[in-house]
């Protein structure tokens, strides 16, 4: 069984981590090591209000994640499935905005204001557990990268945001053109680190597009969140 599951005292520490025999400690971002604050939904109805669209934080919610699951859909239907680019990604967050706004007739310019936050470093802020395990795998000498189901934005949000400006490598889904959970996208990890699957541990809060790809991919994993 290659998932592990550390304790709440282990992932506050990174005590244990990274294991014997992993050379690359590989992390998810959002939601591993940073997260949107203030919150999506309530960053959403801001931009929406600016714009002369009200749609309450609730709703923005659950629109939202009726969105994003359309758009994995899509993504797993396509051929070749999760097969992704810049103009893909750009293409599922205007889809995201215009379902969460109705496709109100703001909805573009709704979307170019969420664009440019979220590619903003005061944005995001880090998640103590995820930062732990990062600064432990970077203590014991590992390759320390990120790879993300994020777009390009992630390359210019990196370097300026802790703990992610502690990575070796930043790896975008953008822009090595495949989407997580993809084995492709896992073999181009692979291929730019110069490291075999066996060697390589994916850190990541989803039990699907983290640990049970990157297991499938036959690398170890390992969950917080």
């Amino acid at each position: 069984m290659n998932t592990a599951r550390p304790s709440p005292a282990d992932l506050v520490t990174g005590r244990g981590f990274p294991p014997d025999g992993i050379r690359g400690a590989v992390f998810d971002v959002v939601g591993t090591l940073v997260e949107p604050w203030p919150p999506v939904a309530e960053v959403y109805a801001a931009a929406g209000r600016r714009h002369g669209v009200e749609v309450a934080p609730d709703c923005v919610h659950s629109r939202f994640r009726t969105a994003w699951r359309r758009q994995e859909r899509l993504d797993a239907a396509a051929m070749p499935a999760f097969a992704t680019s810049r103009s893909r990604e750009r293409e599922r967050w205007r889809a995201v905005v215009d379902e969460v706004f109705d496709s109100s007739a703001a909805s573009p310019d709704i979307f170019t204001d969420l664009w440019e936050h979220f590619g903003r470093p005061d944005a995001w802020r880090p998640i103590p557990a995820g930062a732990a395990l990062l600064r432990a795998a970077a203590e014991a000498g590992c390759v320390v990268a990120l790879a993300s189901n994020f777009d390009e934005r992630l390359l210019a949000i990196a370097p300026a945001v802790e703990p992610l400006s502690r990575a070796d490598r930043v790896f975008a889904s953008s822009e090595i053109g495949w989407r997580k959970p993809a084995v492709e996208f896992f073999r181009r990890v692979e291929n730019l680190l110069g490291m075999a699957s066996h060697e390589l541990m994916l850190v990541g809060d989803d039990p699907d597009l983290d640990v049970a790809a990157a297991e499938a991919a036959g690398w170890r994993s390992l969950r917080v969140g």
